[in-house]
């Protein structure tokens, strides 16, 4: 079961970033850079102890819990997003949809990477 959670953990500002598509002039989609959709208050939990954890460690990556309220926008979130850090400048590749923990639709946890994945 989730800890309760309230609003003074959400000490994080994270900027909530989709890839932007564009036209060529020739009728073709192109993929272009990240673009930030919203920003949200945040708790970034680090992920520790299991096997999977710890390979990923080895490869340079740090697997975070992230969450965040439960609204539209964060709803919308999938593997296709990242979030970055307003104030650090992180970078968080989010590998996992939004999983309502509580069952309130409170707040919201999703996995992701901090590391040289979260960059690409």
């Amino acid at each position: 079961m989730a800890k309760a959670t309230g609003a003074g953990s959400l000490r994080s500002k994270l900027n909530f970033q989709q890839r932007t598509v564009g036209d060529d002039g020739f009728g073709n989609e192109i993929v272009g850079d990240f673009a930030t959709v919203f920003t949200d208050a945040a708790e970034i939990i680090p992920r520790m102890g299991s096997e999977a954890v710890m390979g990923a460690r080895l490869q340079g990556l740090q697997p975070v819990t992230i969450r965040v309220r439960s609204h539209v926008a964060t709803r919308d979130l999938d593997a296709t997003w990242r979030a970055v850090d307003a104030r650090s400048g992180a970078v968080y590749a989010i590998t996992s949809p939004p999983v309502n923990v509580d069952q309130k639709n409170a707040f919201i946890d999703m996995l992701a990477t901090i590391g040289t994945q979260a960059d690409a």
